[in-house]
């Protein structure tokens, strides 16, 4: 079983029912961050002394309140460790159960679990935690079709980076550039003006600004 685990959540009352149901699989080094730039730095610590992490367990959304963050939510936590090709084992616990965002995390930042906070979120917490240790990967029942392609998501991967391109404060011709340099297509100004036209229309939004707020309340950005 997991040695060691590090829960990352901004509620107590959730941090110490993380820490009782991994205590029930005989783990007993646990450690705990509200927020995910501590959370970044304990993982980078564990690494440099030698006594790395193997087990991270992490929520999605994350209040601000009066501390500065460079890493604002467990997305963002995710996506910079597989940046610098850190294969940690994560498990999501999360109150979003949008498809998309699961297909999202699981097919590009290779999330080994997504388990949604409800009624039987600490039982499929404990049932994760098993099968992420056997090499399996776990999915609540509620997100289990996210992975299917007979499933008719919102919106494509495709629209998930190019309205969070429009929410970074990017315009056309600078998500073109961006699309480009990294190698997504199309990337022509052209073709992402049509595309933003039919997400507004899709979305019922006045204009980008209206298509990003809409897509963030949706929790699919």
């Amino acid at each position: 079983m997991f040695k060691k685990v590090l829960i990352v959540d901004d509620h107590d009352d959730i941090n110490n029912g993380v820490l009782d149901i991994l205590k029930t699989h005989g783990i007993t080094n646990i450690h705990n961050s509200q927020y995910c730039d501590e959370a970044y730095l304990k993982i980078k610590r564990a690494e440099l002394d030698k006594d790395p992490f193997d087990l991270l367990i992490t929520d999605l959304s994350f209040k601000e309140d009066h501390r500065e963050c460079d890493i604002i939510s467990g997305e963002d936590l995710i996506a910079k460790l597989r940046e610098q090709n850190n294969n940690l084992p994560i498990v999501v616990y999360s109150m979003k159960d949008q498809l998309q965002k699961v297909r999202l995390l699981v097919n590009k930042y290779s999330v080994n679990a997504y388990v949604c906070k409800d009624r039987k979120g600490s039982q499929e917490l404990s049932e994760a935690i098993n099968s992420v240790y056997n090499k399996k990967l776990f999915l609540s029942p509620q997100v289990a079709n996210a992975l299917s392609s007979k499933v008719d998501l919102e919106i494509t991967d495709y629209d998930i980076e190019l309205t969070k391109q429009l929410s970074l404060g990017l315009d056309q011709k600078g998500i073109s550039r961006y699309f480009i340099e990294n190698n997504i297509s199309p990337g022509s100004v052209s073709s992402i003006e049509k595309r933003i036209n039919k997400l507004r229309i899709k979305f019922k939004a006045d204009n980008a600004t209206h298509l990003v707020a809409k897509m963030k309340d949706l929790g699919l950005i």
